[in-house]
């Protein structure tokens, strides 16, 4: 009798893999607007080959119907497409996922872990093909159709044709769109909430470059400042030191993290070498340059900021300023591929030459309306019953922290000035917070997009861990989604500091407020601290 069963249930997971193989290959004859289908396959679980260094741990991705696409809604179009479709147990939900730099492939290992959670996945290359660590724009030379593809058009294009995918493989459409990215993917995140804001039902902003005209503008200011006097990375120790040694207690226990580097104003005359240049001490020179750095661009006709400064106290951090800033790093590359090919056409411009008050108008006024996510009315977003969640590491030599507040700050001051009319003599909507579908966590110590110090694992979109709504950001997305649970705040963990062979862990809080140690306790439990309003807001 066993015998029988268990021959009964081989055949009928047989035709049930079968029915799956037919029906994801008959995607392939899936009629879709502007839109090729060029393979629909099943794929056995297996590893995924990696987009990152040559060490990276091996990803393995469940069984699934593998399909990819390219659309053409242009004559210049060409926005590859890639959908993975879970074989069994799935969700009844669909995750997009965003891109890194100027994109221009598919990072398959993003893809495998929302396939383990039993989403519909998909991802896309923006438009474009590009290879190396940090690829640059020359396709968008000569073709602004590929640069509207890559500024918004790509991610919306793939909402569509991967969710007209979805519906054909599972009969019906999916429950809940989320879409998560981080750095360009941040961009892609904010670009939906403010130009689509039906696609998706909740968004993760991973430390998005969305004011990616003035973003790439401080790349050039930091890379004239270090052209003028470099500051070598083997300082970057003292200097960070020296801060922490100023600024750490500040936040009411001293663990080797700043809670909130803007309470910090350290000057950096304070390292001035008094007896020759050293390792351990600053030329007049590198004094004016980091206080460059840490200042930002301005306009030099008006003062005006441009683009913020980067904040202190992770300068020596692996991952930071080195390779970012110094000695000009990956920034520099960024930087002379924006204004060199997106902007000004040109393979010979010279970063030397930029001039940040005419030059930057130009880039603002070309490129400016395509590549960059800073509208602040998100009515549309919140009114529709969107939720975003947006992450920074205050250690992000990248993107600075303080571009995520700027934004942050732009939304609540433009709901503040433009309620809504809709609810006016209604006190329940007299509120125009944003944090009732918006919130904002800044992360201690974290670099860019991950890694660093600190309690920098939350299981954010390169690093999932923890599903529950505590530990994991897509997790605590899906709760405020669909069940209306607002995360007050999440718990990261990581390794303490001061001593790396202990555990840390630290609740990150929904800006404004920041995590205060209750004056007692261990310092490395998420439990002696509390999310509160900083003194000098209240």
């Amino acid at each position: 009798m066993l015998t029988r069963l268990f021959a009964g249930a081989l055949l009928l997971a047989s035709i049930e893999s079968l029915l799956a193989q037919q029906a994801c290959s008959g995607l392939s004859t899936l009629s879709l607007p502007h839109t090729t289908i060029t393979s629909a396959v099943s794929a056995p679980e297996g590893a995924v080959p990696s987009a990152g260094p040559g060490n990276a741990a091996p990803v393995t991705a469940p069984a699934h119907c593998d399909v990819q696409a390219v659309a053409r809604p242009t004559k210049d179009s060409e926005i590859r497409l890639q959908i993975w479709l879970p074989v069994s147990g799935w969700n009844g939900k669909y995750l997009q996922v965003g891109n890194g730099g100027w994109a221009g492939s598919i990072d398959q290992t993003a893809l495998a872990d929302p396939l383990r959670r039993g989403y519909a996945v998909a991802a896309t290359d923006d438009g474009h093909q590009s290879a190396g660590p940090v690829p640059g724009a020359p396709w968008a030379v000569g073709h602004p159709e590929k640069l509207i593809d890559f500024g918004y058009r790509a991610v919306h294009e793939t909402s569509i044709q991967a969710k007209a995918i979805l519906r054909a493989y599972f009969g019906r459409e999916a429950a809940r769109s989320y879409f998560g990215g981080c750095s360009d993917g941040g961009r892609e995140a904010l670009m939906e909430a403010q130009r689509y804001p039906e696609d998706f039902d909740g968004i993760i902003a991973g430390a998005p470059a969305n004011n990616w005209s003035h973003l790439f503008t401080g790349f050039i200011w930091n890379e004239q400042a270090l052209a003028e006097t470099p500051i070598p990375a083997a300082k970057l120790p003292a200097i960070q030191h020296a801060v922490v040694a100023a600024c750490d207690a500040l936040d009411g226990v001293k663990d080797g993290l700043l809670e909130d580097p803007r309470a910090c104003h350290f000057d950096p005359a304070a390292l001035l070498c008094k007896a020759g240049d050293a390792t351990d001490c600053l030329t007049e020179g590198q004094v004016a340059t980091l206080r460059k750095i840490y200042s930002g661009p301005k306009t030099p006709r008006t003062g005006k900021q441009i683009f913020p400064g980067y904040p202190m106290g992770t300068e020596a951090v692996p991952g930071t300023w080195s390779p970012w800033i110094v000695p000009p790093g990956v920034q520099a590359s960024f930087g002379n591929s924006y204004y060199g090919q997106a902007v000004f056409e040109q393979s010979n411009w010279d970063f030397r030459k930029l001039n940040f008050d005419t030059d930057v108008e130009f880039g603002d006024a070309k490129a400016g309306p395509v590549l960059n996510s800073t509208n602040p009315d998100l009515r549309s977003f919140r009114d529709n019953g969107g939720k975003l969640i947006q992450y920074h590491g205050w250690g992000d030599a990248a993107i600075s922290p303080l571009n995520s507040i700027d934004y942050y700050e732009s939304v609540r001051a433009f709901l503040s000035r433009f309620p809504d009319a809709r609810h006016q003599n209604d006190a329940r909507h007299a509120n125009t917070d944003p944090m009732d579908f918006y919130r904002l966590f800044l992360v201690h110590g974290m670099a860019h997009c991950g890694g660093g110090i600190g309690p920098n694992d939350f299981g954010n979109t390169r690093n999932p861990t923890l599903a529950d709504a505590d530990h994991n950001v897509l997790s605590a997305l899906e709760a405020w989604v669909e069940r209306g649970a607002a995360p007050s705040k999440i718990i990261g963990s990581g390794k303490a500091v001061n001593d790396p062979s202990k555990a840390l862990t630290r609740p990150l809080c929904p800006y404004p407020q920041t995590a205060r140690y209750r004056g007692s306790g261990d310092p490395n439990d998420a439990k002696n601290f509390a999310c509160s309003m900083p003194a000098n807001s209240q």
